[in-house]
């Protein structure tokens, strides 16, 4: 160990001597890389994030003299294995992501390796142009990732694969030689040059008839590529070598014209068979893509004809009119098979059934039960029209092997996705992974087919290319490699002498007994390792930009940073529960740095295709990270604010507090004592609480009638200390809408502030000592209606999964929990809001959009005439962590996401829409705009 650890330090040092770009050695580095999006992890010894070509070049000098492996990678949404790695790990991601050059007349464009892909459709956009491969992933991956996969997407039908689109390709070499790869040998080093000619030369019959033909053939090498017929396209070549030939630095890729308009046809057939033998009969009619899903997958899922399957066919046209004739034109084709259709010409609809399909390789990975499912096998591809009857084989071969998985994907094209249920937990399950993983390899062959049709061959597959290609052009992969990669350098055990498929998995160094945690995790049999596992790598929350109301993961768009996202915070908490890199335990100092950025927004819980709910796993952390320790500052100020507001309540303090808060230096040692970001202004607190108004308003309101539907008003501590308007206006709208309204006779918390600093114990008493308040509500079977989106998301799910099933109140009263508008539709149906007849700008509160949902809202802000959309993202303040010293730059980033820009931008006449204290908070602190509850709103108008 102390050998080792001495060689990587002379690695590093030497690296940083070498490199002008970023050297990373450390423990929560490593632990970041150690796997991607597939079932493999592999420990690197350190990560380099290179400037420019000369830094690639340089570090593979050094890794060269120390004997040292590199691995290429982009974003590591890889499902194959191939962006792990032994050695260094160059991450691309950080620097080398600028498009050099777009030339729309030839319609090329010169990209460097970590050019996200949407980064470069924007680009080529602007020009009437795209880049024509378009995988699911398409908002973070990157176009080195691509090259290296030979990625395709759902638009191959008509603009084929990413070695389709390539022109030409700078790598550099293990062995230091930079090469510009394109069509032709006659400019390569003479080695290079010499040993592809006699390669190819001596092989010609084989090369012509050993590959099988059909449209996403990605396994193996494409040695194919050098045929003197094809003019030794050596950049077609190097695509989809999966980094083990070359390091790319610069590629030259084609781009095609994108279409002005597109329609979306639905085709619904009865059963995924039918939907996958009629697949191939549209390809006639020039779709863009040809999708096809079945109703296992997307349960729930809106928008959809009636039918047990579904085919997505998109087509493009000269104007919106002509899109949609077409897409007419493709389901009157289809009709004599299809149980029901619909065409979507709207671009909004489009993306909404899009968005279900995209997700799928995050929302495959459960079952309908909830039970696990994995990649291994996620794109076999064969022939287009053998995929019904392959797929019959398929459903079989699973029945066989006592396995299960939905099947979804490129239809048009032969490809499937599928993830299926191994336990790869128990050695007998890996022995069934690898049982079946041969036989379905056979299957493919049989069908005419190719192990990988889309993302390589990496550590999952690599090992049975014998079966589909034989010995001797396996042979002849082995000494392509080695003309490349002589010293085998590059990412080795990948594609050349591979690594056994089950070796390297990523769940051998998890524990097998459950860890002893404080939330229940129902969603994951209450096993912690089991909620960590959710996080498959597919990176969705590393997207830079947010459409929509979406909200995840805005600490990772603020700062840029992978441990910042919820995907790096879950592989730090995997290598948490493995031991060998993060060493340290609930104690873990990488951990509860990464976690430090967390806003606890709940974003990831309804935003990851997966459902990972990192807020909850950070409060999980803090407890026992903190336990029997002294806490920060912060924790103790903020997260018993509850505490703190009810004394000054009783003291009647507030008129004190407020003034000393405007005393420069009372205030500075206050917020220095408290752990508050000295940026900050603390809110006041209110003169009257909502509860002490409420007590004087109940004696003078009239008895309702006994037909009046009882709704108990949660008074959260926000609105009762800090903003009782909100309070006192949601019971003249309550009232008015005919609803008689009650308050709880005592105090009342949800537990929240304790819950977002890990204080779990105190959290749990708080809650058990509410629910004893709100006994006789919730036996009378009262509804709760909430304000504040926080604390009303926090009753939904905080409580009831921490108490879990120690105290079934806590499951009654979730879900007797509404929303404010949620109350008004459910129990006054037929009230008429007033009238506000105002624009509105704001934000969808975060936990409300995670977790309670806003169409109701929607609904009611229509019936009062309010109009415009309200942004995604999230406010930057979430609680106490916009207060905490420290986040402040970070707080203020994530408002400029979206919400600043959108208010700055909004008509003057525009009402501040905010249900959140905390981003009302935000926008007193960061605008002039004042920002209102809608409860507010609509009091105003009241007559």
């Amino acid at each position: 160990m102390a050998e080792h650890e001495a060689e990587a330090d002379e690695l590093e040092q030497a690296l940083r001597r070498a490199v002008h770009g970023d050297v990373s050695f450390d423990a929560a580095s490593r632990a970041l890389m150690t796997m991607d999006a597939s079932n493999y992890r592999r420990v690197p010894t350190g990560v380099v994030a290179p400037r420019d070509a000369d830094d690639v070049t340089a570090a593979l000098a050094v890794c060269r003299e120390h004997g040292v492996p590199v691995v290429a990678r982009g974003a590591g949404t890889s499902i194959a294995g191939q962006a792990t790695g032994l050695g260094v790990v160059l991450d691309f991601t950080r620097h080398m992501r600028s498009i050099r050059s777009l030339d729309p007349e030839r319609r090329t464009a010169v990209v460097q390796p970590g050019v996200i892909l949407d980064d470069l459709r924007s680009a080529a956009g602007a020009h009437g142009l795209t880049f024509g491969p378009d995988p699911s992933t398409h908002s973070r991956c990157t176009l080195g990732g691509m090259i290296g996969n030979n990625s395709c997407g759902s638009h191959s039908v008509a603009w084929g694969t990413t070695a389709d689109n390539v022109h030409a390709l700078d790598v550099v070499t293990y062995g230091g030689e930079r090469v510009r790869a394109a069509q032709g040998l006659d400019a390569l080093p003479a080695r290079l040059r010499d040993g592809m000619r006699s390669l190819a030369g001596e092989h010609l019959a084989l090369l012509r008839t050993g590959f099988p033909d059909l449209p996403r053939r990605i396994s193996g090498y494409a040695l194919d590529e050098l045929l003197p017929e094809k003019n030794a396209d050596v950049a077609r070549a190097l695509t989809g070598s999966e980094g083990t030939l070359g390091v790319l630095t610069e590629a030259t890729v084609r781009l095609v014209e994108a279409p002005a308009a597109r329609a979306l046809a639905v085709l619904g057939y009865p059963d995924e068979s039918a939907a996958a033998e009629a697949a191939h009969t549209l390809l006639p009619y020039g779709p863009l893509t040809v999708e096809g899903m079945a109703a296992d997958l997307v349960a729930g899922a809106s928008g959809l004809p009636k039918g047990g399957a579904w085919l997505f066919v998109e087509v493009g046209g000269t104007g919106r009119e002509e899109a949609y004739a077409r897409a007419e034109e493709i389901a009157r084709a289809a009709a004599h098979a299809t149980t029901d259709h619909t065409v979507v010409a709207d671009p909004a609809g489009q993306r909404a059934l899009w968005r279900v399909r995209e997700d799928a390789s995050g929302t495959a990975t459960r079952m309908p039960d909830g039970s696990e499912a994995w990649p291994g096998w996620e794109d076999c591809a064969v022939p287009p029209a053998r995929l019904g009857a392959y797929l019959r084989d398929f459903r079989a071969l699973m029945a066989q092997h006592g396995l299960r998985g939905t099947p979804y994907g490129h239809f048009g094209d032969g490809c499937i996705h599928v993830r299926i249920d191994f336990d790869l937990m128990r050695e007998a399950g890996v022995r069934v992974f690898r049982d079946f993983s041969t036989d379905l390899a056979d299957l493919v062959v049989t069908h005419g087919g190719s192990l990988s049709g889309e993302h390589g061959d990496g550590l999952a597959r690599a090992e049975l290319l014998p079966r589909m290609y034989g010995d001797e052009m396996v042979g002849l992969f082995h000494r392509f490699k080695d003309l490349w990669d002589p010293a085998n350098g590059l990412n080795p055990g990948v594609l050349a002498r591979p690594r056994r498929l089950d070796q390297d998995l990523r769940f051998d160094v998890l524990p097998r007994r459950p860890v002893d945690v404080e939330f229940g995790y129902p969603h994951d049999g209450g096993d912690f390792s089991a909620a960590v596992r959710r996080c498959v790598g597919v990176a969705k929350c590393r997207n830079e930009s947010v459409s929509g109301a979406s909200v995840m993961c805005p600490s990772y768009r603020a700062t840029g940073e992978e441990q910042h996202s919820t995907r790096g915070r879950a592989r730090l908490l995997h290598e948490m529960l493995a031991g060998e890199v993060v060493r340290d335990g609930w104690r873990s100092e990488e951990v509860r740095d990464a976690l430090d950025l967390c806003l606890s927004c709940k974003g990831c819980r309804s935003d990851c295709p997966v459902g990972v709910d990192m807020a909850t796993y950070k409060a999980e952390f803090l407890h026992h990270h903190y336990e029997g320790r002294v806490r920060p500052a912060g924790h103790y100020s903020m997260g018993w604010l509850p505490v703190w507001l009810r004394a000054a309540a009783r003291l009647r303090a507030a008129p004190v507090a407020n003034a000393a808060s405007g005393i420069g230096f009372l205030s500075s040692l206050a917020k220095r004592a408290g752990g508050i970001a000295p940026e900050r202004d603390i809110p006041e607190l209110a003169r009257e609480p909502f509860t002490r108004w409420w007590r004087g308003h109940a004696r003078t309101v009239a008895d309702s009638p006994e037909t009046a539907r009882t709704v108990v008003l949660w008074p959260d501590t926000f609105t009762n200390y800090l903003s009782p308007s909100v309070g006192q206006a949601a019971v003249r709208v309550l009232e008015s809408a005919g609803l008689r309204v009650v308050v709880p006779p005592k105090p009342v918390c949800c537990g929240l502030t304790w819950v977002s600093t890990g204080q779990l114990d105190r959290a749990r008493r708080v809650m058990r000592r509410t629910l004893d308040v709100m006994a006789p509500a919730l036996d009378a079977g009262l509804p709760v209606v909430g304000l504040e989106p926080s604390c009303t998301a926090a009753l939904r799910t905080d409580l009831p999964e921490l108490l879990g099933s120690d105290d079934p109140r806590a499951a009654r009263l979730a879900s007797s929990v509404q929303t404010f508008a949620q109350a008004l539709e459910t129990h006054a149906p037929d009230w008429q809001p007033p009238r506000v007849d105002r624009p509105v700008v704001g934000q969808t509160h975060c936990h409300q959009h995670a977790v309670l949902g806003d169409a109701a809202d929607r609904r009611l802000r229509e019936r009062a005439g309010l109009t415009g959309e309200l942004s995604g993202g999230c406010c930057g303040l979430a609680g106490n962590f916009g207060f905490e010293a420290g986040h402040y730059d970070v707080s203020v980033a994530c408002a400029e996401d979206q919400l600043l820009p959108s208010v700055r931008a909004a008509d003057e006449n525009a009402e501040v829409l905010a249900d959140g204290f905390s981003c009302r908070t935000q926008l007193d602190h960061l605008t002039d705009r004042p920002a209102r509850h809608l409860a507010e709103l609509l009091a105003e108008r009241l007559r």
